[in-house]
């Protein structure tokens, strides 16, 4: 089996290595290939992943390239994880927005729309070249940001066999297994919603219900991304809650603590890789890994304790550090290995992914796509029935999603009249004059990459 990565030279590469060579015997992977169109990077953070996964798998034949056919040929399932303009045009997005009061955060903020605009074309053009030249049973896991908005429109747009992965709450879920001191292979849970706006309506951890003393467990709120939360809201919402939810329910809050911070964390992660690249750009990643491992840990570990902390004014407390050996959930890589596993164990398996509704939570339409809780096994991924949910919730579920179908109307014509409408109907916008400014803003913005709007 081989399985290809396309944005392999980004800075997370080396966490997709050590999950697919940490499984690949079992699995049958005996080809990994990464590929990005960013030589350099994918030379250091590509090489990098490479030397894991010969520590952890020798036999796994590895490649590195930058020929997308190369890279795709054959290819059994692709994940996707790209970055199109890079860190800088992020930053740009999200500064775009907060200029105006707006939030800028990429993929639920108004800057999100602005990334798709260059996301979707390119993951387009790849989907062509896999459809041509992959396996013909081939699946591809997006990771690529904003998910909710790229997985709708590369649906809408035929591709039916891309499925959009998040390890957001998969990540949620272990957490909340590890503050219970229980292994993570023993929690599930019933999820509804979009990308990085879903609702857990149940944690079952040994096959028992906790969510209800989960929201009154406080120390949750000091040691998992409920801290995030007030446990008032959780208990009024009878839910716990996406991470990303937090810039929906506390709004005025985050564009505070952003337009205070020194900078937002399209910055905070640009200057960090930017720094970390350069300074790897001087050391030999073959023959100093555990140089490069050191230098590795010190810039990404910075990257992990800011995170949401600009935004939220709560900081992570773990301390992060890589470690080759041990085991973990695997990141986004673990769910595309899970759905994989599924797939060939003959038998069915759940996880949470971003697949069309088909009539699983009431209020939307079938070919929307939804983050949900899924059946998995190697001929179909099935949503579970969720049926009617509380009005609140699919309220702000239903305006994102009328958000989402519009922006993929107006990414793949072009088209600047769907773009404001979008944007008008978004929560985090919420202005018809802010829309036009920003939409016109954008377009100026990503003309290097999709001109042409009307």
């Amino acid at each position: 089996m081989k399985i290809t990565v396309i944005g392999g030279g980004g800075v997370r590469s080396m966490f997709l290595a050590k999950s697919i060579a940490q499984k690949a015997r079992r699995l049958h992977i005996d080809e990994l290939c990464f590929m990005d169109n960013n030589e350099k990077k994918l030379n250091i953070y590509g090489g990098m992943a490479s030397h894991v996964a010969r520590l952890l798998c020798p036999e796994l034949k590895f490649s590195l390239t930058t020929d997308k056919i190369e890279a795709v040929t054959d290819a059994d399932y692709v994940i996707t994880t790209i970055r199109v303009g890079e860190d800088d045009m992020r930053a740009k997005d999200e500064r775009i927005a907060l200029n105006k009061g707006v939030l800028g955060q990429e993929t639920t903020g108004a800057a999100g729309f602005s990334f798709a605009m260059r996301s979707v074309p390119a993951l387009a053009e790849y989907c062509e070249f896999i459809k041509k030249y992959a396996k013909p049973d081939v699946k591809v896991f997006n990771f690529t940001n904003p998910a909710g908005v790229v997985s709708q429109t590369l649906r809408d747009m035929g591709y039916d066999f891309t499925y959009g992965i998040c390890d957001a709450p998969s990540g949620m879920l272990r957490s909340f297994a590890l503050l219970y001191n229980e292994n993570p292979d023993n929690i599930s849970g019933e999820v509804y919603g979009l990308n990085h706006l879903s609702y857990f309506k149940s944690i079952i951890l040994n096959g028992k219900e906790i969510m209800p003393e989960l929201i009154e467990n406080d120390e949750a709120y000091a040691k998992t991304d409920m801290r995030y939360f007030d446990k008032a809201l959780l208990r009024d919402r009878k839910a716990v809650l996406n991470e990303y939810l937090y810039y929906f329910y506390y709004r005025e809050q985050a564009v505070e603590n952003i337009l205070k911070a020194d900078k937002t964390r399209g910055e905070q992660i640009r200057d960090i890789n930017k720094y970390m690249t350069e300074e790897l750009s001087e050391m030999d990643v073959e023959n100093d890994f555990e140089g490069c491992l050191k230098v590795f840990n010190k810039w990404y570990g910075m990257r992990e304790g800011s995170y949401m902390a600009s935004e939220t004014g709560v900081k992570r407390t773990a301390q992060w550090k890589f470690n080759i050996y041990e085991e973990d959930d695997g990141g986004y890589a673990g769910v595309a290995l899970k759905f994989i596993e599924n797939a060939q164990s003959g038998t069915t398996g759940t996880m949470i992914m971003c697949i069309p509704n088909n009539g699983a939570i009431n209020g939307l339409r079938d070919d929307d796509v939804v983050e949900i809780t899924c059946d998995v096994n190697e001929k179909e991924c099935t949503p579970h029935i969720i049926g009617d949910v509380d009005e609140q919730n699919l309220e702000i579920i239903r305006r994102v999603k009328i958000y989402e179908r519009l922006s993929s109307q107006a990414i793949r014509n072009k088209d600047r009249r769907a773009a404001i409408q979008a944007l008008t109907l978004h929560p985090l916008v919420n202005s018809y004059s802010l829309a036009c400014e920003l939409v016109d803003e954008y377009i100026e913005h990503n003309k290097e990459y999709s001109n042409g709007w009307k």
